[in-house]
This record gives structure tokens, sequence and C-alpha cells, in this order.
């Protein structure tokens, strides 16, 4: 049982500043004692920047077709210069950038020529998310935080030692439903729908994440290291249409609130 930058983006959330204005935003919020907040320049919706797809503007001649800026995604908002931030799924990211919306947000947030927006954004925006999640599960498993193997994830779950707890997208069933009852009986929550969370990966691509072969299942050991996985994989799986993803099947959590294991991981 468990014992116990100052940089340009895309919106703000007082009309009085300028609509871009990242630092203003920041501060604002940090104020009021939440982490940094940003608006999404296609919905208007405001949400933790750790939710939210940063979108960078690169330089002025960086589109391969002319010499206006390019809109590349930048799933660890690092990159330098001018940004926008999206939080929206795939499918709506098409639709916007179908009707111009997209395109309309960053022409009235941006001075000069109005960037390039790629066709294939939608795809690069997934390719970026996912890297960025099996960046972060090799880095945890580097670290010691990951548990690998059905019998070292159950017997540290029924000793509550596990924070967070994955299943491959074609892991058998009877395998991740003993791991969850596991980790249930570890934390006292027998008869509750707690359970891991299903990984928008294969085996293939968890073993090439973590750098071994034939990785089925993984467990997180590490309550920050549950915290930083579990955010990433709830903006992937916003993307993708799949908020509260489980192993059973899709859940109906939202992206704030997350799946069950995401819950687990912000217990105090």
């Amino acid at each position: 049982m468990r014992t116990p930058s100052n940089e340009t983006v895309a919106s703000d959330i007082d009309e009085k500043v300028p609509e871009f204005d990242e630092g203003t935003v920041t501060r604002r919020s940090g104020a009021r004692g939440d982490g940094p907040m940003r608006k999404c320049v296609i919905t208007g919706r405001i949400a933790p920047r750790e939710s939210l797809l940063r979108l960078a503007m690169g330089p002025q001649g960086s589109a391969a077709s002319d010499d206006r800026p390019a809109v590349l995604p930048d799933a660890h908002a690092k990159a330098p210069g001018r940004g926008a931030w999206i939080g929206v799924t795939r499918a709506e990211l098409e639709e916007a950038i179908a009707k111009g919306h997209l395109k309309g947000a960053l022409a009235r947030g941006f001075k000069g020529p109005p960037p390039v927006i790629p066709a294939e954004l939608p795809e690069l925006a997934e390719q970026a998310l996912l890297r960025a999640l099996t960046d972060r599960l090799g880095i945890e498993y580097r670290s010691g935080n990951v548990l690998a193997g059905s019998d070292r994830i159950a017997e540290a779950a029924r000793s509550g030692k596990v924070w967070w707890l994955g299943h491959a997208s074609d892991a058998g069933g009877d395998g991740s439903r003993r791991l969850d009852q596991a980790w249930r009986v570890g934390e006292d929550k027998e008869g509750t729908g707690m359970a891991g969370e299903s990984l928008p990966l294969d085996r293939a691509g968890l073993s090439v994440a973590l750098g071994r072969d034939n990785t089925v299942h993984l467990a997180l050991t590490d309550r920050a290291a549950a915290g930083r996985v579990s955010t990433l994989l709830a903006r992937l799986n916003h993307y993708l249409g799949h908020d509260g993803a489980t192993a059973d099947g899709p859940g109906n959590a939202g992206l704030e609130s997350g799946g069950p294991a995401a819950q687990r991981a912000s217990e105090p």
C-alpha cells in the first residue's frame, strides 16, 4: 500500500493587452496562482500551456516556395522567435486550415507577410507530439523511473510502488487486466475502474522508445515522472481525439482531467 521565456505567442486573457503578448499572459496567470496559461488561436479557449501545442513562426524566407515565414510545430516550445498556440484535435486543425481560420488568426496576430501554412501541418503536428512523448519515455527509462516486464510491474504494483501504468496499443487484454488489478490492489482501489492507459504506440514503437526488446507494458515508479508522461500523453491523446483512453477502450475524461493514471499522478 502506498505510504504516503519571454517570447511572443498567440494570445492573452485581457483585451487591454496586445493579443500576442505571451509575457503578460504568464505574469497574470502566475499572479492567480496558476501555471502559465495560453489561448488557442483557433478556438479562443484558455488552457494551461503544457496542454497546448506551440506553432513556431520561422524566419522570413523559411518557406520552400517563397520568402514568407513558415509555420511548424514546436512541441517542446523552445524554438526562438514568434509563436502561436493551439489546443484542438487533428480534425479541428484540418478544418481550420481548410476554411482559412488558422491563416486568418495568424494574419491578425502578426505583422508582415502572412506565414505559409504547410498542407502537411496536421501530420507534422502529430509526429511532433508523438516524438515528444517517446523522447520523454526514453529519458525516464534511462533515469531509472520506468519498470518494464509484466512480472516486475505486477510485483511493484501490488506493493503500492506504481504511480502510472501504461499498455501498448496491441497489448493483450488478459495481460493488461492482470496488471490493472494488481495496481488496484496496491492502491486499495479494488472494485473501481482504475486502469492503466492505452498508449498510441504498439509494442514495436514502445520498444524503440525505451531502447529494449518486446516492451508491451510499462510502469512509472516516480511521481514527478508520472506527471511528466501523463501530461504529454494527454496532449497527444487530445490531438488524436482519444481523450481519457484506457486499456479497456476510450474513456470520457477531458484533456484537463486526463485519464485515471493522470489523475493518480496528480494526487497529493
